[in-house]
């Protein structure tokens, strides 16, 4: 019997114990370890609320969790209930697969004032993730910026430009819900250091902005290259600038709130007494080479709140190695030292969408089947859990987790899929009712 631990039980998370199952069939155990008592990950926290169609994968990781040969292990924090070391000590194999939950910081002056805030944070906040729900972004308004131009940053702004009608069927959390209610937001600023042709915003994403009811979509159409320059981008891409094009040619249709594309801006500084009031933005070119270069013209755009939409970081962990560089675990196509792997954007950063992870997973389980021969006669399982008693651990199980999702369902507001619970207290109660 093969003994393999996975940290995060995520999409990277579940496409390895998936891969495990298929390569070695009933001769291996794989334990699921997370610090919170849900599992999916980016699946319940990231991917966005009104995008439910998405977050239908979870499905086919509930057929992977629900195999004899597989156990989620939740509420579980690794450093604190059980270390790296001794994970090694019980399993054959143990693999990273924590993701790149920290948000990378802007790094410039004033990006510690209140009503900044990351992606990641902001994210959080209204998918329910326990650590940002008294996040409590400032919501006056009357202006917004959000700073990148990936698909993240479209759903910060769509997020912020919806009527709440237009949240029907979606797991938003209600406190998320009524609090952008009482926004004042009317405008929504997306900056971009470089132009259309360098967006990573896929086109089904940018489409939904020319949709919304309350808010419209603009580009300046100076900042739109040639239309024949767009033969030569990939297809996806040139549906993506396509949108592009169309939002800068419809007239301004006399919704209350705008989404602003501006291009070629670069943020230089946040000011503001004592909190955000406005972004100072320098002007940006092209080289040669594409990169983006500041111009020395500087403007101002006012705003109560700025949301960092730049990319994300594993955080380290003791005793493994670390690119401090490139925010992830320091690895050779997955393996860390032996018997130690990575996978994921833990492995290779934040790149890719969620079904870059399964590809991924499979490779890592490849390793993993060429680098252990046989039964090692380590404890697995029953080590971690006589390890985890002994310190009093309260640990979730899978059916732990039907329970608070059972419990969510049956608490939903007319129309949404659930209404998730926002602390963890609130979880182990309904998994661990008292007697």
């Amino acid at each position: 019997m093969r003994h393999v631990a996975v940290i995060g039980s995520g999409p990277a998370g579940f496409y390895t114990a998936e891969a495990a199952l298929k390569a070695f069939g009933g001769g291996v155990c794989v334990d699921l370890i997370d610090r919170l008592p849900v599992p999916y990950g980016l699946i319940r926290f990231g991917v966005a609320p009104d995008h439910q169609s998405i977050k239908a994968v979870s499905k086919r990781y509930e057929q992977v969790a629900l195999s004899p040969h597989v156990r989620f292990v939740g509420n579980v924090s690794v450093g604190d209930d059980v270390s790296i070391p001794e994970l090694q000590s019980l399993y054959d194999a143990v693999v990273l697969a924590t993701g790149a939950p920290a948000d990378r910081p802007l790094g410039i002056p004033g990006d510690d004032l209140p009503g900044v805030v990351g992606s990641a944070a902001f994210v959080g906040w209204y998918n329910g993730h326990p650590e940002f729900t008294e996040l409590n972004p400032t919501l006056e308004g009357p202006g917004a910026v959000v700073v990148g131009n990936g698909n993240v940053a479209l759903d910060v702004a769509r997020i912020l430009s919806k009527t709440r009608g237009e949240f029907s069927g979606a797991d938003i959390t209600a406190h998320a819900l009524e609090a952008l209610e009482r926004s004042g937001i009317v405008r929504v600023t997306l900056l971009g250091r470089r132009g259309p042709h360098q967006i990573a915003m896929t086109p089904k994403e940018l489409g939904e902005l020319g949709h919304l009811d309350r808010a419209q979509p603009h580009v300046d159409p100076a900042d739109l290259p040639d239309p024949g320059a767009d033969v030569l981008l990939e297809p996806g891409m040139r549906k993506s600038v396509g949108h592009l094009r169309e939002f800068a040619a419809v007239p301004p249709a006399g919704k209350p709130v705008t989404v602003e594309f501006d291009f070629f801006a670069m943020p230089i500084a946040i000011e503001g007494d004592g909190r955000a009031e406005r972004v100072i933005v320098e002007r940006t070119r092209l080289d040669e080479e594409l990169r983006s270069v500041p111009t020395g013209e500087t403007y101002v755009i006012p705003a109560s709140l700025v949301v960092s939409c730049i990319g994300y970081k594993t955080p380290p962990i003791d005793g493994v190695p670390y690119e401090h560089g490139r925010g992830r675990f320091a690895n050779s196509e997955g393996r860390i030292l032996p018997g130690l792997y990575c996978v994921g954007w833990a492995r290779r950063g934040p790149t890719g969408t969620i079904g870059t992870n399964r590809p991924d997973g499979y490779a890592i389980v490849d390793l993993i089947a060429a680098d252990i021969d046989g039964d090692s006669g380590k404890a697995g399982p029953d080590g971690l859990d006589a390890l985890l008693a002994s310190r009093g651990a309260d640990v979730v199980t899978f059916s732990d987790w039907q329970k608070i999702e059972a419990a969510e369902a049956a608490r939903a507001r007319s129309g949404a899929p659930r209404e998730k619970f926002v602390s963890i207290e609130e979880m182990i109660e309904v998994a661990h009712p008292p007697a």
